[in-house]
């Protein structure tokens, strides 16, 4: 809620509001009195007050009445609390004063309905009791000084207070009305900005779903390209002395691996600066470069597909497989001992993935829990409504994942 919000809500006397809201209810109110104030001459034409004789008193009492409630029409957004009070000072001299309710009086629905639309939860009940109370008030003051002209027979004063009664429900309906309007205006705004913090919270989990993406895809480009690097690097160093020409090919193996490695990072803060496509993802059609890059590790990847696919896999499919088999070929460069056993089952409705891959006689499954690939992976899995399991067997360490194809997963 920013400072400048003209519908925050304050416990406070004095509302923070723009400047253009301010201006437009000062001049609001001085058309109102301008408008209202002749009127009230107009249509009383006659005796302005029972208790003050007509004249110049009379006249500047009602011009002062009349300033009184319009400037606390005036201020009813910037302080609805000061309104209120103002307007009850403004009531209040006029029933001392004995003057007629005249069309100035619009002014005090203003305020009620400022007390429940702008006020705090305290003065929203005040204003309301103020609608009830004030209402009963204007009916019982009005049958009073009009007592005379509406009553004429002195022996009944049961008319007398039926007319209180039908005054006063008059204008409690109409105060309580303009409360009403205040408090529906409240609800509106209340649900304008319940719809715009759902609107920010869905953008910030939008962006950490990006977020986290991102990171996933860099620890998966990063992770994989730097294991490859690492082997090709040891072997090189160990192979150089008795073969160069060994060497020469790590090298030239570890440059390849660094430049799609470098392709891909920068892929990725293109997306972190940019609000566009995700540009071109791996696929099935890439797994043969991944092997290969495996291969120039030092470790063999065997590879059996059975059954073949039977179509085009979606294309969050294809991603999913690719980063998921990305992910465990590292974890046997970094933490395994021998060759990879990789299976990949293509059904109708579903693909299968094991990764089999032998340990050193001491496991670092402690070490491999708490690192991110296994977390990426599981996220892959679940990304695309499957799910995966890494763990050690007898066999050495098995990552098995089951992905199901289909209008959903795409």
């Amino acid at each position: 809620m920013t400072p400048a919000d003209p519908v925050a809500y304050r416990e406070g006397v004095i509302r923070t509001i723009p400047r253009f809201w301010l201006v437009l209810d000062i001049v609001g109110s001085a058309i109102g009195l301008l408008l209202t104030l002749p009127l009230t001459y107009v249509f009383e034409a006659g005796t302005m007050s029972r208790w003050i004789p007509d004249g110049p008193v009379s006249i500047l009492l009602v011009l002062l009445v009349a300033v009184i409630q319009w400037g606390a029409a005036a201020i009813s957004r910037l302080s609805p609390v000061l309104a209120l009070i103002v307007a009850w000072f403004g009531a209040l001299l006029q029933m001392a004063c004995g003057f007629s309710p005249g069309a100035y009086n619009l002014a005090i629905l203003a305020v009620v309905f400022a007390t429940s639309a702008w006020g705090s939860m305290r003065l929203l009940w005040i204003g309301g009791a103020s609608a009830l109370g004030g209402g009963l008030i204007a009916g019982g003051y009005m049958s009073l000084i009009n007592e005379e002209a509406l009553i004429q027979d002195t022996e009944t004063g049961l008319r007398v207070a039926l007319v209180a009664v039908l005054l006063g429900t008059v204008s409690v309906l109409t105060l309580v009305m303009a409360w009403g309007a205040g408090l529906l205006w409240r609800v509106v705004l209340h649900g304008r900005r319940t719809r715009d913090a759902q609107v920010r919270a869905e953008a910030v989990a939008v962006a950490e779903q990006e977020r986290v993406r991102i990171a996933r895809d860099m620890h998966d480009v990063v992770a994989h390209s730097l294991a490859v690097v690492i082997a090709q690097s040891d072997g090189a160093r160990y192979a150089a002395a008795a073969d160069p020409a060994q060497a020469t090919a790590a090298l030239t193996t570890i440059g390849q691996t660094a430049r799609a490695a470098l392709s891909d990072v920068r892929l990725l803060l293109a997306q972190l600066r940019h609000s566009e496509g995700q540009g071109p993802q791996p696929t099935l059609a890439d797994l043969e470069t991944l092997y290969t890059q495996v291969r120039a590790a030092g470790i063999e990847p065997r590879v059996t597909v059975d059954p073949m696919p039977p179509g085009e896999p979606p294309a969050g499919i294809q991603l999913a497989v690719y980063r998921i088999l990305q992910e465990a070929l590292t974890n046997a460069i970094r933490h395994g001992a021998g060759d990879v056993d990789v299976w990949l089952g293509w059904h109708a409705d579903h693909v299968q993935i094991t990764v089999r891959n032998a340990v050193p006689p001491t496991p670092r499954q402690a070490h491999m829990e708490r690192g991110h690939g296994l977390i990426g992976m599981r996220e892959r899995a679940q990304l695309v409504g499957g799910t995966l399991s890494a763990e050690h067997e007898a066999v050495g360490f098995v990552v098995r994942a089951v992905l199901p194809i289909g209008p959903a997963a795409d």
